[in-house]
């Protein structure tokens, strides 16, 4: 539900408030927020503040100050916040790599008081500071770091040198998932029929063509895209980053694998098999832009 690139920019954006799988809250998955009673006791009465708050603008500034204050500053805060889990995966910049589709939109961060920051955000996520340069306004961490000198709140993380320097060592699950948005450049299953028609008069089994490779150099296979193509493409996509070798290896393993599992069962009986298919659809994705 965090981004467009899994049920659309209407659902990440407002229609996944309204799913009901959302409402559960599993605290085994927040441990550190469940051992603070005031925490628990807000997750317990959540509508209290907000009846609260509107109670009092309407005590202040009755049924103008109710709507005005209330309502329509009630929706203007949730739409901005809102626009961080959509617009902010469509529009703006990417300093670092994250395997996701979040950017850094200044805009936004203006509006939201520094959520905008988000691609940094996903970057460094314990970071107290989203704002991760002194141009970048992050509101919020000022207000935060107020509180600290009154001994609020204490502890505030902010990221270390190698991440702003852009260094930091990317995760197995960032790399795959990065490689994965590289595949999804390309056309697993048109390479494979173009792959299907090359070798369809001899008596070569098409997939042991992509997997073990063949001794004759007449053999050529210029629908399979080069390891040197994916990394130009790589370079292209992505912000800059010391682990794009490791992403292009992996992308290349990712993209045979596909092509393999093209050749090896044709599409119709794919479709019957739920796991073959699943795995089709991880490097699949969205339509690709690029057809090899």
């Amino acid at each position: 539900m965090h981004s467009p690139s899994q049920k659309g920019f209407v659902y990440s954006h407002v229609s996944w408030i309204f799913d009901r799988q959302h409402d559960a809250t599993d605290l085994t998955k927040i441990s550190d927020f469940a051992s603070y009673p005031e925490l628990m006791w807000l997750h317990k009465f959540e509508l209290l503040p907000a009846i609260v708050t509107a109670g009092l603008c309407f005590l202040i500034a009755g049924w103008s100050g109710l709507v005005v204050g209330f309502f329509w500053s009630t929706v203007l805060l949730y739409h901005a916040t809102f626009c961080i889990n959509s617009l902010a995966h469509v529009h703006g910049q990417k300093r670092y790599v994250t395997g996701d589709n979040s950017r850094n939109n200044w805009l936004l961060a203006l509006f939201t008081m520094g959520e905008g920051w988000h691609n940094n955000h996903h970057a460094y996520q314990s970071s107290a500071k989203q704002g991760f340069r002194w141009w970048e306004i992050d509101v919020t961490y000022y207000i935060l770091v107020a509180l600290s000198w009154l001994g609020i709140v204490w502890n505030l993380k902010t990221p270390p040198e190698q991440v702003l320097r852009n260094e930091q060592r990317l995760g197995s699950r960032v790399i795959r998932r990065t490689a994965e948005q590289l595949v999804r450049r390309f056309n697993p299953e048109g390479i494979a029929l173009a792959i299907r028609s090359s070798v369809h008069q001899t008596d070569l089994f098409p997939r042991d063509v992509v997997l073990k490779g063949h001794p004759r150099v007449d053999m050529h296979l210029p629908h399979m895209p080069t390891r040197g193509q994916l990394l130009a493409e790589a370079r292209v996509m992505f912000a800059k980053t010391t682990f794009l070798d490791d992403i292009v290896d992996r992308a290349h393993e990712l993209l045979f694998a596909s092509v393999a599992s093209y050749l090896a069962v044709p599409p119709l009986v794919a479709a019957k098999n739920p796991d073959l298919e699943r795995k089709r659809r991880i490097v699949r994705g969205r339509p690709h832009v690029r057809p090899m």
